[in-house]
């Protein structure tokens, strides 16, 4: 927007650490300033005291700091702030009070009952926001019609609901008036289907505004959009941030004259939007502070490089965000940060807890980074107080950063430079370590130097940072290689042109003032104002007039609330957008019609079809195009173009650069002479060759040997990256070569897994990504397994070998295996694994396999979904393939598997696939994944070659091995110090009586030990029998949560232990056995076992409370989550899922809606944790109504034995299974059973919790969760998926 003459355009980036302040001055001349964000000596606010200085500095006149500032000269103030991020990580947010549905008063606290770290056993989860819960009396449904049901009314998305029960406002309002007593003023109001039915919310926000209470967020308002749980956390984190941003605002506003009255304050939203401070609110407040870097490399690199795709690498102390631009903003719609999920529009900034300030370790032979963090406090060693060797650390010692060119803030007084000896101090006592096990560990090797040790760091770390930037990319279909690397951030500089390399970038664009990009950002963005609203109409001809009334609406909305700012309407702009899906899919895409105009056939407001379409097939590789296509949601985004210009054009180069200074760098092979170079001396057309370092007050800027940096017209750095000098790699294990192929052979399995995912069609391996991808050695022992689902942990590795004990030498090219069959190592029928060995020319054998196995809903049995609670044999759960070529000489054996796959129906009572389709459109979808493996194994030799590829994969299961030697090594001589055996033995039950019996023989001087299971009983009748390869996942689940941090789990987290399982016993059953719950229940029994042994915590519930329920046209399965069990130093986590699964739950406004139920509870069982010095978790109480007949089977157990308490700790309560008829005759249903039910029953889950530790009468006082070391948490989409992956 356009502004009188002689005014001041201050863009204001308030950090963690420092503030950024972009000034445009009287006559359009730039002045920046960076200070510290928090300096309560010097002044009150940061912005505040950079607006200051530069008005005292532009004025020649003195203006003292406890005065309000004249807002005379000031036109426009735009800020992004990390306080409302800062509030959340710090849970330092308003008292918060949640209202919700009666029967959910714990629903956010169970979530989608997963757990966030797989292999913690304390299950560390993170703070709730609310303090305390009322639960409202009222009740809404959608409306179908059942015999007695009240007159319907329409919802704003169109649907049919019943008020079942209205707010029962006088009960309501003595317990509010009981919270403003006790001195809470901010709610937060969650009612069941408020999306649509917004009228009880807005209620209960009356009453509770007219009572006194300062805040209230209504999640109808805060995001209306189906789902509960996310939506009711974006309420919770409104009611909790807000108030806190607007007690922030009015601070800022105190410190001018007026408090701002005339000037024109915008603040970023998460959304790379400004809106007006009045309006800024905490749900959408989250991503101020990095969305600005996005806008400022969107608006400056992205056109400079000719709309080239540009991925923005903003590197800071404690994280790095990774982001992606080409011509649109990249936005998600729901995502967490610290912990809490937020469903609100937002920049896809991938955060990763690698930054200048990540911590550096050597453990058991690999070298790591992070995710621990220094912090700012105390910082790198280099800072002066104390801290720990860390990625700034080792560039400082490499010569990558000059003391001389950081101000003097650093050690106790802030009055110190940068100390390069503190560096080098701390990074020697971890090359110590290093050398130690070099010389004296398994393949003695010689020593490495300071500055090798340093080099491996930073090699290791740029590995971790790539790692995101991949997956970021190829998960929508893009290559890497093709992006221009936009570098900005005070770290990132001294890392691009490596990064850019292991990329296969050419480009790297630096600009000129990219240590304040975000604030530079803020100068460039626009206004925007969003309007959204719930829908649910079909994407048809016939409701195409309804959707173009409906955005007529919202971008009057958008271009009123726009125009009242000042914007006229040709400064205005709007966009629509659908959220559309596939009907009876979860996956939504929001899309735009920009770029596909309005024809005959699609809404006046463009082709939102061709636009879906368009983008599924670039995303996912495959359309549906018989399947209906539903309309979520409807959103307008309005945008007032108001982008200040930029005057400052830099200087012409007159001569060659000049070089400030020589100094030495240390690179691969060792110092060389590096020119430094001062970014303000540099003109256009400078040309400097690399190794050179560029400096400016902001950021270094490191160019290396075989790069060229050249100044551009605008005065950014743009550098031509140019390949690596190749230095050989032995087949002899180097421990920096180690860790970096740790990361490749994960992103090989990773990459893989992305492509099934894209290219997968049904609901299980693409929403619910039930689907792991693996890299296998030419023995076929595990190399490589993304992602880390307990069950299928070392799994596969007997499903790959047993293949090539059984076909030898009948394995050619282009031949891909199918096998499912336990005796074959699989887990049970419907993981389907698919295996491709990989033949390399002069190879008469394979050098490697690939394989991924993938969840099928359906392959045939006696019930939909392949899972019947009441089989006997193995035939009846579904077809069987023991070792069946689905490729033969690259020809897919189409009619072959077809056949196999409609066998089941054969059987009497059993049926062929029920979903013949899906079943092949994803076996084919395992195939390209597979072939994706090839492909990036194949790169991964032609770069190092056969030999040395194939001695790392050996070297990584070592490193494994080592970790797991370590920790039986520290266990035995644990309990030889404390003179007790070194064999250990724990026994549990199964329901029907049948033991689980474990002795374990540890030899602490070799850390190895036995497990045997020689006394387990025979195996049972039922299905509750477990093949061979669950017990070796839950052992290598078992052995990593012993070892307690990140280790390559692959072959040689096994090769310290032998295995002994009895043929014939549950644990390893004859060939025809069956064992569908031996997958889902025993395989939670063996842990029990394992984890009692050793001691390490009492039971978890010890099930997976297996819930089916069909009929005729529709099925529904779940698991449900129940306690966790104490152990030494933590209480069990209630309400969560525990060892082996980790599924999420359907939320329950989904369920209600796409199925005949009625959620009428979902809470916590009070009591059923054991006690103990330490409490068990408790389980949940949920009850369904069904609204038709259907078929209920529930395949549970924990029923009969409770979960185990430990050292004096009391067993959990038991599960229990109830039947309520509609008259009110209540049944135990027992564990296992099929049971039809009809409308107006009850089916009510009490799920098992977990046993507590230690004596209940101790009276030590009550511990938190163990204390956490200093990690960045991660976020961005990057992180959902590995965390929705995970969960299954």
């Amino acid at each position: 927007m356009g502004s009188p003459e002689g005014r001041f355009h201050f863009a204001i980036d308030r950090g963690g650490t420092f503030t950024d302040v972009f000034a445009q001055c009287p006559g359009g001349h730039v002045r920046v300033l960076k200070l510290l964000s928090e300096d309560p000596a010097n002044y009150a606010d940061a912005p505040t005291e950079g607006i200051r200085r530069i008005l005292e500095q532009e004025g020649g006149m003195p203006l003292p700091r406890d005065r309000p500032l004249d807002t005379s000269r000031i036109a426009s103030i735009r800020m992004g702030t990390t306080v409302a991020t800062n509030a959340l990580l710090e849970r330092r947010g308003e008292r918060v009070a949640l209202l919700v549905t009666r029967g959910f008063r714990d629903l956010l606290h169970i979530g989608t009952q997963a757990r966030e770290d797989l292999f913690d056993l304390a299950v560390p989860m993170p703070e709730l926001l609310y303090e305390e819960v009322l639960e409202v009396d009222e009740r809404v449904v959608l409306y179908r019609g059942e015999p007695g049901a009240g007159t319907p009314v329409k919802g704003r998305t169109g649907d049919l609901l019943e008020v079942q029960r209205p707010v029962d406002l006088g009960a309501l309002r003595g317990k509010l008036e009981g919270l403003l007593s006790r001195g809470i003023r901010s709610l937060a109001v969650v009612l069941m289907h408020s999306y649509t039915w917004t009228q009880h919310e807005q209620q209960v926000g009356a009453l509770a505004r007219e009572l006194g209470f300062t805040h209230v967020s209504l999640s109808s308002e805060a995001m209306p959009m189906v789902r509960i749980v996310p939506r009711g956390h974006t309420a919770c984190a409104d009611a909790y941030l807000t108030p806190t941003i607007q007690r922030y605002v009015q601070g800022f506003r105190r410190g001018f004259q007026g408090q701002l009255k005339d000037v024109q304050v915008l603040f970023m939203r998460s959304d790379g939007g400004l809106v007006p401070m009045d309006t800024f609110s905490g749900s959408r407040a989250v991503l101020s502070g990095p969305a600005g870097g996005v806008v400022g490399y969107s608006a400056t690199t992205y056109q400079l490089e000719g709309g080239q795709p540009v991925i923005g690498f903003d590197m800071g102390g404690t994280s790095t965000d990774v982001s992606r631009y080409a011509g649109e903003f990249e936005h998600v719609f729901e995502a967490s940060t610290a912990g809490v999920t937020l469903q609100a529009p937002q920049l896809d900034i991938n955060t990763v807890a690698a930054g200048g300030g990540s911590r550096l370790f050597f453990r058991s032979g690999l070298f790591v980074v992070g995710p621990e963090s220094a912090g700012a406090h105390p910082g790198p060693a280099c800072y002066r107080k104390g801290g720990p060797a860390t990625v700034t650390d080792a560039n400082l010692v490499l010569g990558r950063l000059l003391p001389a060119s950081f101000p003097c803030i650093f050690g106790p007084g802030e009055d110190q430079p940068l100390s390069p000896k503190a560096s080098r101090k701390a990074l020697e006592a971890v090359a110590t370590e290093v050398n130690s096990f070099l010389t004296n560990g398994p393949c003695p090797a010689s020593p490495l130097s300071l500055e090798e040790v340093a080099m491996g760091f930073v090699r290791v770390a740029n590995e971790a940072m790539c790692r995101p930037i991949r997956a970021l990319t190829q998960a929508r279909g893009h290559d890497p290689s093709a992006h221009v690397l936009a570098c900005f951030g005070g770290a990132g500089g001294q890392h691009a042109c490596a990064i850019a390399r292991a990329l296969g970038m050419d480009t790297v664009h630096i600009h000129r003032h990219s240590g304040l990009l975000s604030a530079l950002g803020l100068a460039l963005a626009d206004v925007v104002h969003e309007a959204q609203e719930p829908c649910a109409l079909s994407y048809t001809p016939e409701t195409f007039v309804q959707l173009d009334q409906r955005l007529n609406r919202l971008e009057e909305q958008c271009v009123d609330a726009l125009r009242a700012q000042g914007f006229s309407r040709s400064q205005i702009s709007t966009e629509s957008f659908l959220h559309l899906r596939y009907q009876g899919t979860d996956c939504a895409l929001m899309v735009s019609a920009h770029q596909h105009p309005a024809t005959a056939r699609s809404p006046r407001a463009g082709d939102f079809g061709a636009a879906f379409v368009e983008r599924y097939m670039r995303e996912f590789g495959f359309v549906i195009p018989e399947r209906p296509v539903v309309v979520d949601d409807v959103r307008v985004r309005g945008t007032g173009h108001s982008r200040l210009r930029l005057e400052d054009t830099p200087k012409v180069q007159t001569g060659p650069p000049r070089v400030d200074k020589m100094t030495q760098c240390y690179f691969e092979g060792g110092y060389q002479e590096t020119p430094v170079y001062l970014l303000g001396e540099l003109g256009y057309g400078h040309k400097l060759q690399g190794p050179c370092l560029i400096i400016d007050s902001n950021s270094t800027i490191l160019v290396e040997p075989g790069c060229q940096a050249e100044v551009t017209e605008t005065g950014d750095i743009r550098i031509s990256v140019g390949a690596e000098a190749s230095s050989a790699v032995g087949t002899q294990v180097d421990p920096i070569q180690l860790s970096i192929f740790s990361h490749r052979f994960m992103s090989i399995a990773e990459q893989m897994g992305r492509i099934l995912q894209r290219t997968a069609i049904s609901t299980n391996i693409k929403e619910r990504l039930d689907f792991s991808c693996a890299l296998f050695g030419p023995d076929g022992g595990l190399v490589s397994n993304a992602p880390h689902i307990p069950v299928h942990l070392g799994a596969m590795q007997e499903t790959v070998q047993f293949q090539i004990q059984h076909l030898g030498a009948d394995l050619h090219p282009g031949d891909v295996l199918l096998s499912n069959h336990p005796s074959a190592g699989g887990s049970h029928l419907p993981d389907l694994t698919v295996i491709t060995p990989v033949f390399w020319p002069g190879q008469t054998r394979p050098v490697f396999y690939v394989a991924s196995r993938g969840h099928h809903a359906d392959i045939g049995g006696i019930t939909p979904g392949s899972m019947p609670p009441h089989s006997t044999s193995l035939q009846q759960e579904g077809a069987v393939f023991l070792s069946f070529k689905l490729v033969q000489g690259g020809v897919f054996q189409e009619e072959a598997v077809t056949e196999a796959l409609r066998a089941p129906g054969k059987i009497p009572s059993c049926s062929g696939t029920r979903n013949l389709h899906d079943n092949l459109s994803d076996l084919r979808a395992q195939v390209a994944a597979n072939q994706k493996g090839i492909q990036l194994v194949g790169e991964l030799i032609g770069q190092y070659g056969l030999d040395v590829v194939q001695a790392y994969m050996g070297h990584i299961q070592a490193n494994a091995e080592l970790a797991v030697r370590d920790m039986l090594r520290t266990f035995g001589s644990s309990r030889q110090a404390r003179g007790l055996p070194l064999e250990v033995s724990a026994e549990d039950h199964m329901d029907d009586g049948s033991p689980i019996r474990l002795r374990v023989q540890i030899n602490p001087s070799q850390g190895s030990a036995v497990f045997d299971f020689s006394s387990t009983g025979p195996e049972v009748f039922g299905n509750l029998n477990a093949p061979r390869a669950i017990t070796l996942s839950a052992l290598i689940y078992c052995l990593r949560c012993l070892v307690g941090r990140d280790i390559p789990l692959n072959q040689g987290c096994l090769a310290p232990v032998r295995v002994v399982i009895p043929r014939g016993s549950i644990l390893d059953p004859s060939a025809e056995a069956a064992v569908v719950g031996g997958n889902v229940l025993t395989s939670q029994r063996v842990v029990d076992v394992i984890l009692k042994a050793f001691g390490a915590c009492a039971a978890s519930q010890g099930c997976m409370n297996n819930v089916t329920l069909g009929n005729a046209h529709m099925g529904y399965y779940e698991t449900v989550a129940g306690g966790t069990g104490a152990g030494p130093g933590w209480h069990g986590r209630s309400g969560v899922h525990s060892h082996m699964t980790n599924t999420r739950i359907t939320d329950p406004e989904v369920l209600e809606s796409r199925y005949p139920v009625i959620l009428r509870r979902f809470e916590l069982r009070p009591g059923s944790g054991g006690r103990g010095r330490f409490r068990g978790g408790d389980g949940v109480i949920r009850e369904l109504l069904f609204r038709e007949e259907a078929l209920l089977s529930v395949l549970t157990e924990r029923r009969a034995f409770r979960p185990y308490g430990l050292h004096g700790g009391e067993p959990g309560a038991r599960g229990l299974n109830l039947l309520i008829r509609k008259d009110g005759r209540a049944m135990n249903l027992g564990g296992k059973t099929s049971v039809p039910v009809y409308p107006g029953d009850v089916f009510c889950l009490h799920t098992p919790g977990g046993g507590g530790y230690g004596d209940p009468e101790d009276p030590a006082p009550p511990p938190g969760s163990p204390p956490q070391p200093l990690a960045f948490p991660e976020r961005g989409s990057v992180y959902d998926y590995r965390r929705a992956q995970e969960a299954v």
